[in-house]
């Protein structure tokens, strides 16, 4: 497979660039896995479905700008050494994803079957031993696994000199550590039905906005070498721009047209998801609308009928939480953008990144 050499690669390039990559890696260890049988070359062709298949290369994307925006394409490290080492973060979102839907019961992901469902629909197929949802769950456990250990090997593999590779570990530990904490922290939530907004926000900061934007621009400065106060501003970018980030993607969960996103209508509802715009809701539910307040209590994470869920979703319309959540999209979309003027990031840089967050924040998907 041959692809440009990554020192010309426009920013709109690097997706497809970074799933070059990511199919070679996944080739060059198809021989090991063979030789341990076809059953884990099986579960290989799940995950490789899920890297492949969709996605928007968020990660690689913000990490390759955060190289390029410290004036990496300057210094010594192999360009195409750094485009494999960001592309890396794909194996991470495809743990997290691959797990997440198990413990979401999803049943599709980007217009397709989840890959526990997929795993367990082929069990019913062939008729085998055994409770098809439980084997399901379990190839995509280890599927998962497989991701997050495969990531570590195609960063470490990567070409990166010793110098860079000890530069990016404090943000490479950091970022796996909070995007499990975040997981946790939101399945407590769920559990613990929190209307808390402060705890729905800490869930958005760490498990998604820190391994999304905050910790790949993080890990591409690194790399870089970038001093301590460029850093410190593409972090605090991260954070408000990966937060709005999220914010986008509670207002899809509900309110999202199913074509675009690849997930049925109302999904976060059906889940229970103890997001902002839900803590949102019923704030002001119970100050404007009580019983609209306890209605969306006993349905939402309960109902599972389309047209029950819809209704949910037009109570929470009809609170104007989701003008607030947009409101909040906007007030961190500038704050993130204010971190890159506080320590005079170039123009070009700062515009780079403007682009990026309206792309992050504007998404219908």
């Amino acid at each position: 497979m041959t692809h440009p050499d990554a020192a010309t690669l426009s920013l709109d390039q690097i997706p497809e660039a970074a799933r070059q990559v990511l199919a070679e890696f996944i080739d060059s260890r198809r021989a090991q896995v063979a030789e341990i049988g076809p059953a884990v070359t099986t579960a290989m062709s799940y995950l490789e479905d899920f890297v492949l298949g969709g996605g928007k290369r968020v990660r690689p994307l913000f990490a390759w700008a955060g190289f390029v925006g410290a004036g990496g394409l300057d210094g010594e490290e192999d360009p195409d050494a750094v485009l494999r080492a960001v592309s890396s973060l794909e194996f991470i979102q495809a743990c997290a994803l691959i797990h997440d839907d198990i413990i979401d019961s999803s049943d599709t992901r980007r217009g397709n079957p989840t890959v526990h469902r997929a795993a367990a629909a082929a069990h019913r197929g062939h008729g085998w031993h055994g409770d098809a949802d439980h084997f399901g769950e379990s190839v995509a456990i280890l599927a998962g696994d497989l991701a997050l250990i495969w990531a570590e090997d195609m960063l470490q593999d990567s070409g990166l000199s010793p110098a860079a590779l000890a530069r990016v570990r404090a943000p490479w530990v950091g970022m796996r550590t909070e995007v499990i904490g975040g997981q946790l922290l939101d399945i407590y939530l769920e559990n613990t039905g929190s209307e808390d907004v402060d705890s729905a926000q800490s869930v958005n900061r760490f498990k998604t906005a820190a391994y999304t934007i905050e910790r790949p621009l993080h890990l591409g400065a690194a790399i870089a070498d970038a001093p301590d106060r460029l850093v410190e501003a593409f972090r605090g970018y991260g954070r408000d721009i990966g937060v709005a980030f999220q914010l986008r993607d509670d207002q899809l969960g509900v309110f999202g047209d199913p074509e675009v996103t690849g997930k049925p209508a109302n999904d976060d509802l059906r889940e229970g998801k103890r997001t902002v715009l839900l803590a949102t809701a019923l704030q002001r539910a119970d100050a404007d609308a009580p019983e609209a307040a306890a209605q969306l209590r006993a349905g939402v994470g309960v109902a599972v009928d389309p047209a029950e869920l819809s209704r949910l979703a037009q109570l929470i319309a009809a609170t104007g939480a989701p003008e607030v959540v947009e409101e909040m999209i906007t007030e961190l979309t500038e704050s993130g953008l204010a971190h890159l003027a506080e320590a005079e990031v170039s123009p070009d840089v700062t515009e780079t990144l403007r682009d990026l967050a309206v792309r992050a924040t504007e998404r219908r998907s």
